[in-house]
C-alpha cells in the first residue's frame, strides 16, 4: 500500500473533500470549506518526493519533472478516486487531491433546481456551468450527464483533464477521453468528438479560443455541448468568452453565442448554518426569445434584469438565491454576504 494512502484514509474518515500537501508544512485537509491540519510532522522534500512519485506512473512523473505541474486521477483500490494536482512553487513541492465520489449523485439527491433536468432534454446548444475551483461544477455536470444517461438514448463523449466521474452505460453510450492520455488537448479531443457522431459532448474546460470556436461550431451542427469556466456570474461568463477573441471577431462571436446559448449556471458552495455540510447556491440564466438580442447588444447589465424578470421560468440571480437560502435557514447571513455579488444591496 502506498504510504500516502494513510492521509487519504484519514481525510475520508473525517469527511474531508481535499488533501493539501506542501513542503515544509504539515498535511492539511479541507472539510466543509475550512482547512485544518492533520496530526503529522512537517513534510520534507524527501517525503514529498516519495509520496508524490509512488502513485504517479513513470510517464506522469517525467511529465511533472519536465513541466512543473501535473493533473491526473488516482484510484485507491476500489475505495476512492482522487483528482490529483502536482505543482512546484517557491518553497518546493506541492500536491492537492480532491475526492471524486465513487457514486454519482442524481440531481434529486443533490437537491438541484428542477430546471437542470431541462438541460438534459435539449437536443442541441451550449450549456455552461461556471464557478471558482471547488464549487462543485464537476458534481453538477456529472449529475446532468447521469440524468441523460438514465433517461435518453444518446452518444455522449466527455473530454476531461483528468477524467473524474466514471459513468457506466445505461440507456446512453458513453466514451470518456482524458487530455494528455487519450487526446493532446481539449481542442483536439473536441474536434475528434464532433466527427464521432456524438449527440452530447462535455468539455472539461473551455479556456482557449480554439476550444470555444469548436464548441460553438458543434452546437451549430446539432450537438448539445456542456462546458465549464471559472467565472462567478452569468454576464461575466459571456464577457469572458467574448474577451478571448480579438476585437474584430467579438461581434461575430456574440452572434454565434446568441444562437447557441441555452443556459448558464454560476455555482458557489457555502457552509451550512450548523457547519455540518455545504450547500450549493446557483445563478441561473435560461434561454427565452429576448436573450439573443441582449447578447448581441453586449450590454451585460441588461442580463441581470433579464434574469430577474425570468424567475417564473426558473431563472434566479445569485443574490436572490442567497437571500432565499438565508430565509430557509440553510446558511447564515454572514456566509451569504461573503458570496454576494452586490454586497451593499445584499447587506
Amino acid at each position: 500500500m502506498p504510504k500516502i494512502d494513510r492521509f487519504f484514509d484519514e481525510m475520508i474518515r473525517q469527511g474531508g473533500s481535499d488533501l493539501h500537501l506542501e513542503e515544509g508544512l504539515p498535511p492539511k485537509i479541507r472539510k466543509n470549506g475550512e482547512i485544518m491540519p492533520l496530526q503529522a510532522p512537517n513534510l520534507t522534500q524527501e517525503l514529498m518526493t516519495e509520496y508524490m512519485r509512488e502513485i504517479a506512473t513513470p510517464e506522469h512523473w517525467a511529465r511533472f519533472e519536465r513541466a512543473g505541474d501535473l493533473d491526473f486521477a488516482y484510484e485507491m483500490g476500489e475505495k476512492s478516486r482522487f483528482r490529483a494536482n502536482y505543482f512546484r512553487y517557491v518553497s518546493g513541492l506541492g500536491a492537492i487531491f480532491r475526492v471524486i465520489p465513487t457514486k454519482i449523485l442524481s440531481l434529486d439527491q443533490l437537491e438541484a433546481p428542477e430546471v437542470f433536468k431541462l438541460f438534459a432534454e435539449l437536443m442541441a446548444g451550449l450549456v455552461l456551468v461556471t464557478g471558482p475551483t471547488g464549487s462543485g461544477k464537476s458534481t453538477t455536470l456529472a449529475a446532468i450527464v447521469n440524468h441523460i444517461n438514465c433517461n435518453y438514448v444518446r452518444k455522449i463523449i466527455t473530454i476531461e483533464e483528468p477524467v473524474e466521474f466514471m459513468h457506466e452505460n445505461q440507456r446512453s453510450l458513453l466514451t470518456h477521453r482524458e487530455v494528455g492520455e487519450d487526446t493532446l488537448s481539449f481542442a483536439s479531443g473536441l474536434r475528434g468528438a464532433i466527427r464521432s457522431d456524438a449527440n452530447v459532448i462535455l468539455v472539461g474546460e473551455m479556456r482557449d479560443r480554439e476550444t470555444i470556436e469548436l464548441a460553438l461550431t458543434a452546437t451549430e451542427m446539432g450537438i448539445l455541448v456542456f462546458g465549464t469556466l471559472h467565472t462567478n456570474s452569468a454576464p461575466k461568463t459571456i464577457d469572458r468568452i467574448v474577451d478571448v477573441f480579438p476585437e474584430d471577431q467579438k461581434s461575430q462571436i456574440r452572434t454565434m453565442i446568441s444562437f447557441s446559448l441555452q443556459g448558464i449556471v454560476a455555482q458557489q458552495l457555502l457552509r451550512s448554518a450548523d457547519g455540518s455540510r455545504r450547500w450549493a447556491a446557483h445563478e441561473i440564466l435560461l434561454y427565452s426569445p429576448p436573450l439573443p438580442g441582449i447578447i448581441r447588444s453586449g450590454d451585460s447589465n441588461k442580463l441581470y434584469s433579464y434574469i430577474q424578470t425570468g424567475r417564473a421560468l426558473g431563472m434566479i440571480t445569485m443574490d436572490d438565491c442567497l437571500a432565499d437560502m438565508v430565509k430557509a435557514g440553510k446558511i447564515t447571513s454572514e456566509e451569504a454576504l461573503k458570496k454576494a455579488t452586490d454586497k451593499k444591496r445584499f447587506a
